[in-house]
């Protein structure tokens, strides 16, 4: 018995198509139909997959006869359209929250900093400004215990899946702009009442609580736009397909089981991603240089920290730095996905 009868018989056992089985492989569903057709061969690693999916061993799969396998009908795949086989959508939702957390705590850190700057030492005669780059640190931290884990697993998923057939419907995508444009306003209210509190504390007794209340806000308004528009970008699976070369190696690239078309899209955007990382790289060595400049240069910070005044204290926006070179940064890919040549 050839492993195409084997495999043929084996997605029908599960009601599975081709589609559904080339997500769960990672593949393009003309490579299962190739497969299929005795055009193509899986890899290896492929076979041992489809091994872990149907529970035979590779013996069996390649050379024996599992024609006669009973169908399975607690494992079948229910009829109907495209559905998520892989986890991709648990996947990404999981991210949506990941991610602007991070963010958030790397960004209400600052702002408890920046609302303790000179308040005082964390021993004896110390520098009055370390309860200050404590809690910055604490902050950028925490955004990490978030950020790491999350940036690990959603590379180890594409590699696992670096293709995945579109199964959201009309409504997905309807119900995720909407959400979308729901997060959007509540992340520019936040912003907005943020800066109406520290407009309304200047050069008062309460311009600390202002700028605290100022950077939670931000930290909140943040998280709401970057959580709805994660959201809202899951459901363009096209886009990630084609993106996905930003995580994937070269070597996974050439050993991908994917058509020609797909393999020369992913190399090519993988090609254009290495010129903006490198770029972008670069804008953000300079923010960093820029942003400890205003941090601790003796020559650009306020003579007396307990002036809380923004016009002459220069080491209270040395955060600023960061976003824009991360602005900098989204002009430049913007501009480059947009003028860039294909062939460069």
């Amino acid at each position: 018995m050839s492993f195409r009868d084997n495999l043929q018989h084996l997605r029908s056992t599960r009601n599975m198509t081709q589609e559904q089985l080339a997500m769960l492989l990672g593949v393009s569903r003309q490579s299962v139909t190739k497969w299929e057709a005795e055009k193509s061969y899986p890899e290896m690693d492929k076979l041992i997959k489809i091994c872990q999916i149907f529970g035979c061993t590779l013996d069996d799969l390649v050379t024996g006869d599992l024609t006669a396998r009973a169908a399975e009908p607690a494992a079948s795949v229910p009829a109907g359209p495209p559905t998520d086989v892989c986890g991709y959508d648990e996947r990404h939702r999981k991210l949506a929250w990941q991610v602007p957390t991070g963010i958030a705590c790397i960004i209400a850190g600052s702002g408890v900093g920046l609302a303790l700057e000179g308040a005082g030492a964390l021993v004896p005669g110390g520098d009055a400004d370390a309860l200050m780059l404590l809690c910055i640190l604490v902050g950028v931290l925490a955004g990490l215990a978030f950020l790491i884990p999350a940036g690990m697993e959603y590379t180890a998923f594409n590699r696992a899946h670096p293709y995945i057939e579109d199964f959201y419907t009309e409504e997905d995508r309807l119900e995720a702009r909407r959400g979308m444009a729901r997060g959007c306003i509540i992340g520019i209210a936040d912003i907005f009442l943020g800066v109406i509190a520290l407009v309304a504390t200047d050069r008062t007794d309460y311009a600390r609580l202002g700028m605290l209340i100022l950077m939670m806000l931000v930290a909140a308004g943040v998280w709401s736009i970057v959580h709805f528009g994660m959201l809202l970008g899951r459901t363009n699976i096209g886009e990630r397909n084609r993106e996905i070369a930003d995580d994937l190696e070269i070597e996974d690239i050439v050993s991908a089981q994917v058509d020609d078309e797909v393999k020369q899209a992913l190399m090519e955007r993988k090609r254009s991603g290495k010129k903006v990382g490198a770029i972008c790289g670069a804008i953000m060595i300079v923010a960093t240089i820029v942003g400890l400049g205003l941090l601790f240069a003796p020559v650009l910070t306020s003579p007396d920290p307990s002036d809380f005044d923004p016009a002459g204290t220069s080491a209270m926006w040395f955060w600023l730095a960061w976003p824009v070179g991360g602005l900098v940064c989204g002009i430049v890919a913007l501009l480059m996905d947009a003028f860039g040549s294909k062939d460069a």
